[in-house]
């Protein structure tokens, strides 16, 4: 089946009024979470994952990529009006723009913000499909020892594109894998690590260690902060559109966001949130025109070039989940989850088993850019006025909603429990200024990666050799050790701290 057919084959089923409906659903609800500082769309995915049991499967990861996306989307409208980043990956934005919302050019912001965001979702979703094909063709030669490999590759990648210290980032990802170890044996079924709890013996759900420190983690991070005073720019929300100079200017820095979103996207451990901050530090080193606004002071490069970046490296992201199974951000490792709950195995046999879901999905994703340019433009009024609903009301539903979505995954009312340990868990790594995705990747991966080492060992004999001796599985290895000493050198780690720094 060519490409062409495969996409209107998508087309069919992301255009059923079902899937169209779920569509909106997340892309409505991704724009919520997007506005409201303080959640993000990694907790978001992880308190709606049990509300997904009930659905299709196509039209459950329609829903939660919406969410995705839609939550890159609307981040930038807090952090352009009220200096509060609706998503981590908006940080960057509220540099420029909330100085060119002072300056009463709060319209231009939000629409340069929406279009590069259509713009770079439009073109990340055709690299998704270019590159899914090509890539599953090729884990199709994957064995038990490339598997592993490319696994150990991909949380070396998710430890040199974390911010922070790597030493953290390496802590993180070996707690991960501890935790993954918890519950029954891969090969013989025997608990392992339980204490003797019952409980455990199905081991540390990863819906249970997402919640916790993503959701409750941000929910205590947020009640130990004092409310701030927030300034909203509603009156100049009546000049929508940038200037004809301001187009000029944004057009090649949208350009720039996009390509290196998208390329950012496919890297093991890339995604939104180091696009959105390369983006940024490479239009710094951009030379500006005569005239153009310094960068800090209403650029509107520093608008539509991290946006675009972010929305580009979001839907890219999804490339290595849909080909190869390995997901490369925390939300991947949620949609992954997701995939697992339906009864569906990530990897390359996804576009030959489920062709369906597939390639419904990578539509339904052009369908969302389409409808979320429709939700941020001209409905921006009305999502301001959510920033008002004060947060004593917010929490207590959403770990209302978490304790009930937690007992219904397992009925299991440790997991009510073990959420709330991770949820402090997940505030001490925020005040020791340990990134938690880490931990998630090697949580989601430490049941496959055992798998693999297992079965490639028995395949051997028990000869370790067989990682280095099989060409593809000694290049990932290679490829893992190289970036590992790369990082280490201490001009790209100067380098690497300045690009997580907004200055």
């Amino acid at each position: 089946m060519d490409l062409t057919s495969s996409l209107a084959m998508g087309f069919g089923i992301a255009a059923s009024p079902i899937n169209l409906l779920y569509c909106l659903t997340g892309c409505m609800l991704g724009t919520l979470i997007g506005v409201l500082p303080g959640i993000g769309p990694v907790a978001a995915i992880a308190m709606l994952l049990p509300a997904t049991y009930w659905l299709p499967p196509v039209s459950a990861l329609i829903m939660l990529a919406g969410i995705y996306y839609g939550a890159q989307y609307a981040g930038s409208t807090s952090a352009i009006l009220v200096n509060l980043p609706g998503t981590s990956s908006s940080v960057v934005t509220c540099i420029d723009g909330f100085q060119m919302a002072r300056q009463g050019r709060a319209g231009p912001a939000l629409a340069a913000a929406g279009l590069g965001s259509f713009f770079a979702g439009c073109v990340a979703t055709l690299v998704l499909a270019a590159f899914a094909a090509p890539l599953t063709e090729l884990a199709f030669r994957f064995g038990p020892a490339e598997y592993f490999s490319l696994m150990v590759l991909g949380l070396v990648g998710a430890v040199v594109l974390a911010s922070g210290s790597l030493i953290k980032a390496i802590a993180m990802v070996v707690l991960g894998l501890l935790l993954g170890l918890v519950g029954p044996d891969v090969s013989s079924g025997m608990a392992r690590f339980t204490f003797d709890i019952p409980e455990l013996t199905r081991g540390i759900g990863f819906v249970v260690v997402a919640v916790g420190v993503f959701g409750y983690g941000e929910v205590i991070s947020n009640l130990s902060r004092p409310r701030q005073d927030r300034e909203v720019f509603t009156a100049t929300l009546t000049e929508r559109w940038p200037t004809r100079q301001d187009f000029v200017t944004m057009a090649p820095a949208v350009l720039r966001g996009t390509a290196l979103g998208a390329m950012l996207g496919l890297l093991p451990g890339g995604g939104a949130l180091l696009a959105s901050f390369a983006s940024y530090a490479l239009e710094k080193k951009v030379r500006s025109k005569p005239g153009e606004v310094e960068f800090g002071k209403g650029n509107i490069r520093g608008v539509a070039a991290p946006e675009s970046a972010n929305n580009a490296g979001a839907q890219a992201s999804f490339v290595p989940l849909l080909a190869l199974g390995i997901p490369p951000n925390a939300v991947m490792a949620l949609m992954m989850g997701a995939m697992m709950i339906h009864g569906i195995q990530p990897g390359p046999q996804v576009m030959t088993s489920n062709p369906q879901l597939f390639w419904g999905l990578i539509v339904s994703m052009w369908m969302g850019n389409v409808m979320l340019i429709v939700l941020n433009l001209p409905l921006v009024g009305m999502w301001l006025r959510l920033l008002d609903v004060p947060y004593r009301l917010v929490f207590p539903a959403i770990v209302l909603f978490c304790a009930i979505g937690m007992y219904l995954t397992r009925n299991n009312t440790l997991d009510i429990w073990l959420v709330g340990a991770f949820g402090f868990i997940g505030y001490l790594f925020a005040k020791l200024g340990c990134e938690p995705a880490p931990l998630l990747l090697g949580l989601i991966q430490s049941p496959m990666m055992e798998d693999h080492l297992r079965r490639a060992l028995l395949q051997s004999r028990g000869d370790w050799s067989v990682f280095v001796t099989r060409p593809l599985s000694a290049g990932l290895l290679g490829a893992a050790a190289l970036m590992m000493v790369i990082v280490l050198l201490p001009t790209i780690r100067h380098t690497r701290e300045e690009v997580f720094v907004d200055d």
